[in-house]
């Protein structure tokens, strides 16, 4: 793992080095990306299962094949442990919970020349959730993108995964009985994002498609924004901690470690004014590695993506994690809520030191779809307004038109566009 100064004489070309960690190279990909998509905006389903035999290994023949039976989902959940069941119910509640309390709610107000304004909140037709199944299964993702479309008011959820061999893992098959999804595909990759993004004969199109995924799943993304609208463009899991001495360093290292066991090329980084208690930490992450059953994953991603910084002081902690701006960001000091307002940039923010991570990433409530790789400086996380759309609210009375035609006559004039401002003129006459 690197570890850094802020005072040795390459900090700043090294730490550039980690704000660009994420620059997708998404020209490998392109071009098998473009083609799938192509090929399923083409071909429908004959193109898509084609694709599902070959990157899924189980080969469809009918819609029936691809779809997954609510029976099953049922099956599934009726399945699970008592401990489990209760586990993942509080999750689904803490989550709807968080997410009712930031709906957003139409408004409208008169202004001096008694006009109305404002807007208008309306949830999407048919939302598509993208659930991936790759080096693991994640239930609760399904969760985080569910809840909000459900709280949004959706009325059509699609979900898509992939299931290799044909077969979904039971957990996510419940946590879909429990979401109370009625329609989902055994499909995915950048299939799955073409087939939702332009429909075929077995799955519907969709408005808007939101979920995270590999780098070919966020190209196709990219390329059939437009077409639908999308989350965001996704990549791979990462972890700020600001820490000082208060911080328990085993704590910090295992923290540290929660992300890097997610994918290779996930990142995790530690800035602190004390060099021991970044020792400490070091030495930590060292001994827990061994005892993680995904060492080998967190183990390349610990040396190639990511890095302990000693800073000079906290001021400069927080400049440098504002500069990273990381999906998840935690404050591991005994003020952290002192920090909130110079936190500028970060998915999301962690404060304390009883506040690890992972509670964000199961019930702690607010959506754990969030912003990576810097993107955290524009792109917020996932929730409700993704499944919902803003129109504006505009009623002109008599007294204001009156009052305002003449200046708007005079702009549309300006522009030399005539019919606009007749279209005022008209109604300033009669």
């Amino acid at each position: 793992m690197k570890f850094l100064h802020t005072t040795d004489s390459d900090f700043g070309t090294k730490f550039s080095q980690l704000v660009k960690r994420s620059d997708m190279d998404m020209s490998s990909v392109l071009p098998t990306v473009t083609q799938i998509i192509q090929e399923v905006k083409e071909g429908g389903d004959v193109a898509l299962f084609t694709q599902i035999a070959k990157f899924d290994k189980f080969s469809p023949i009918s819609k029936n094949d691809l779809m997954i039976d609510v029976k099953e989902m049922s099956r599934a959940y009726d399945g699970l442990s008592n401990s489990l069941r209760l586990a993942l119910n509080l999750a689904y509640d803490r989550i709807k919970a968080y997410h009712e309390h930031s709906k957003p709610q139409s408004w409208t107000f008169k202004d001096e020349y008694d006009i109305l304004l404002g807007a208008k909140y309306t949830p999407l037709d048919r939302a598509g959730l993208y659930i991936p199944g790759g080096k693991a299964a994640y239930p609760s993702s399904l969760l985080m993108n569910a809840v909000p479309a459900i709280v949004a008011g959706v009325e059509d959820i699609i979900v898509c995964t992939p299931a290799i061999g044909g077969k979904v893992n039971p957990l996510l098959l419940a946590a879909m009985h429990l979401c109370g999804i009625k329609t989902a595909f055994k499909v995915g990759g950048a299939s799955a994002i073409a087939a939702m993004a332009y429909g075929t004969q077995s799955i519907p199109k969709v408005d808007v498609i939101t979920g995270p995924g590999n780098i070919y799943v966020a190209t196709a993304k990219k390329l059939v924004y437009g077409e639908v609208n999308i989350d965001m463009i996704a990549g791979p899991s990462e972890i700020g901690i600001i820490a000082d001495e208060s911080a328990d360093p085993r704590h910090i290292a295992i923290d540290m470690l929660s992300q890097a066991e997610h994918d290779e090329l996930s990142s995790s980084f530690l800035i602190t004014p004390v060099e021991s208690f970044a020792r400490k930490v070091q030495m930590y992450v060292e001994d827990e590695l061994k005892t993680i059953k995904r060492e080998p994953i967190a183990s390349v991603s610990m040396r190639n993506k990511s890095a302990i910084i000693v800073a000079k002081d906290m001021k400069e902690c927080v400049e440098l994690m504002n500069e990273l701006a990381v999906e998840h960001l935690e404050i591991a000091t005994n003020e952290a809520l002192g920090y909130m307002d110079e936190i500028k940039h970060a998915g999301a923010i962690f404060f304390g030191h009883f506040t690890p991570e992972a509670m964000g990433d199961y019930l702690a409530g607010p959506n754990h779809t969030l912003p990576t790789g810097g993107s955290a400086r524009f792109y917020s996380p996932l929730g409700v307004e993704n499944f919902m759309k803003r129109s504006s609210i505009i009623s002109i009375n008599k007294k204001g038109i009156k009052e305002l035609g003449k200046a708007c006559m005079q702009l549309a004039e300006a522009e030399g566009l005539g019919a606009h401002e007749r279209s005022v003129r008209v109604r300033l006459d009669d």
